[in-house]
Formats: C-alpha cells, sequence, structure tokens
C-alpha cells in the first residue's frame, strides 16, 4: 500500500488515512467544503472534500481511520488531496501503529538516557524538582508529543525534543563552563511537561481546554510550584531559577513567554529549544525532497523554501 511519503502528482488512489483534524469551510460560491488533515506513519498531507454532503460527514470523524478515495495534486509547491468519496471502517480491526508516527529512537534508549541526565544533575534540591516533575507526568512524558503540527509531532516527541535539548545543553557547558550545568539540565528536561496537559495525546494531537486557556507554560509553571512546596524548597533560590527557566524558554514576550530570559541559562535554553525545532523541521521537510531540488513552503520558518544538495546523502 502507498504510503503519504510516496505520494505522487497525479495519482488516484483508495486507501486508508487517519483523520487528524477536520475543519469546515465555504466556497466563495457558498458550497460547503471540509479540509482534513490525514496522517499514516510516514507523514502529514491534507485534503479537501469538496461539495461535501451530510451523508460524507457522517463518514468522517477525527481520530479514526477512514477509507478514502482521492486524486493527488499540487498546491502551491505542496501535495495535496482531491477527495472524492470517504467510507467508515471498524475501528478494531485496525492496526494503529501503520497510522500514528513515533518517535525513531526507542522508549527504553529514552528512559535510559533520561535516567542518565537526571543523575547528572550534581544540585540535589534541582535534582529533587525535575524528579518530582517527572514524576507528576509519569509515563506521559514518554508517550506525548511535543507539539501538534510543527515539530516532533509524534507518540515520543516530547522526550526526544527535552533530551536532545539536554545533550545539547551538556555539550555547551563543556564549550563555555562559565554555565551552570545543573540548572540548564533541568531546565532542558522539564520546560515543555505541560504540553502533557495542553494536549490530549499521541494519536488525535488537539489542544484541551485548559491548554487553550493556560497554556504548557503556565500549566508547568504551577506544577512547580506544588512540587517546590512538597519537597519544602518553596523558598529555595534553586525553584526560583528553574520558574525562570520554564516561564522566559520561549524568549520573547510576542511568543508566549511571560517574562524574557533574564539569566544566562534561560538564554541558552531559548536558543537550543529554538534551534532543535528548527533543525527538526527541516530533517522532516528534506527527507521527503530529492537531492537537486527545494523543499515545499515552509510556514514555521518563514515561508521560505530550503534546498536539499544534490550530493545529500
Amino acid at each position: 500500500m502507498t504510503k503519504i511519503n510516496e505520494m505522487k502528482q497525479g495519482q488516484r488512489l483508495t486507501m486508508p488515512l487517519l483523520i487528524k483534524d477536520i475543519k469546515n469551510g465555504t466556497t466563495s460560491k457558498g458550497a460547503p467544503y471540509l479540509t482534513l488533515t490525514l496522517q499514516d506513519n510516514t507523514g502529514v498531507i491534507d485534503g479537501k472534500f469538496w461539495d461535501i454532503k451530510d451523508e460524507d460527514r457522517q463518514q468522517v470523524k477525527v481520530g479514526q481511520v477512514t477509507l478514502l478515495s482521492f486524486e493527488v495534486l499540487d498546491y502551491n509547491h505542496n501535495l495535496q488531496l482531491r477527495i472524492n468519496h470517504a467510507e467508515a471502517m471498524e475501528q478494531s480491526q485496525i492496526a494503529m501503529d501503520e497510522y500514528v508516527i513515533a518517535s525513531g529512537i526507542p522508549e527504553a534508549e529514552r528512559k535510559e538516557e533520561l535516567k542518565r541526565l537526571v543523575n547528572s544533575i550534581r544540585n540535589e534540591k534541582e535534582r529533587r524538582l525535575v524528579l518530582g516533575m517527572l514524576k507528576k507526568v509519569g509515563e506521559k512524558y514518554m508517550t506525548y508529543p511535543a507539539a501538534s503540527k510543527i515539530h516532533h509531532n509524534w507518540l515520543g516527541g516530547l522526550s526526544e525534543h527535552s533530551l536532545s535539548m539536554a545533550q545539547m545543553a551538556e555539550a555547551i557547558c563543556a564549550h563555555y563552563p562559565q554555565l551552570d550545568h545543573d540548572l540548564l539540565i533541568a531546565g532542558a528536561l522539564i520546560h515543555d511537561v505541560g504540553k502533557t496537559a495542553e494536549m490530549s495525546g499521541p494519536v488525535t494531537t488537539e489542544y484541551t481546554l485548559e491548554g487553550k486557556l493556560e497554556g504548557h507554560i503556565s500549566i508547568a509553571n504551577g506544577w512547580l510550584s506544588e512540587v517546590a512546596d512538597e519537597e519544602g524548597l518553596a523558598d529555595s533560590e534553586e525553584a526560583v531559577l528553574l520558574h525562570h527557566m520554564i516561564l522566559s524558554h520561549h524568549g520573547h514576550q510576542e511568543f508566549g513567554s511571560p517574562v524574557v530570559p533574564m539569566v544566562q541559562e534561560a538564554e541558552v535554553l531559548f536558543l537550543i529549544d529554538n534551534l532543535d525545532a528548527r533543525m527538526n523541521i527541516l530533517k522532516q521537510a528534506l527527507a521527503i525532497t530529492d537531492p537537486g531540488a527545494f523543499t515545499q513552503k515552509i510556514f514555521a520558518l518563514d515561508n521560505r523554501m530550503f534546498y536539499k544538495p544534490k550530493n545529500t546523502k
């Protein structure tokens, strides 16, 4: 069966795909249509279901794998599906691992790396705060995505992103010894844990009511207050600094941070967060681009297209 990452312009296919999102629309002539976000375990693609009828609407539901008939089109240098027919499927018979994108790093390996990084935090107070935050989110730390669409948006993406940042932090601390290794590692590991409440989960990743109204930064900051109280560390400088790491990691108030970085470790955390996200976005875009060609326009990177050199392996 053809996978999303194998689709080519002009193909006409009938195959099951997971519906990640549904948006209603109306044409300039008043005709209703749907925009579907569709997924398998190789990628995500948008589809348009024109002239939608009531019986068609009953066949498409978020979070369900649906049999779709469509044509693959090129729209503004992006592949898009024009859907002609949809048919609901019995969900109990579906192997969901065919439709859920998962981290390429095994969970057992991520758990071992997390343990190593936590143990590398020599400051006992910071280590206790990190362990308390990890205990609060439990297994969700290993299974949740880091985002709904933009980067690390798959099963295990949150831990993959956080561990990658912590590994970068280790290298940066070795190069800039004036940095507080423990604070930067702690911040990298827990900065995004609020996403386990901000989003609904790895299969149909939607923003929860709490996520929409509070956001992951505020959620995580509140959790840290609870953990610090439980550990008797609420008045410690370590707790205050970790609060700042969480609150400032988006770098700018217009990007959602209540405060801007005001300690050097918070500035570095913001930079490596941005770098890891951007490199992951580029990795995904270049993976489906032929050598000697440009990627599709990447919205998260100022709608730029990136060239993949011919000698790329």
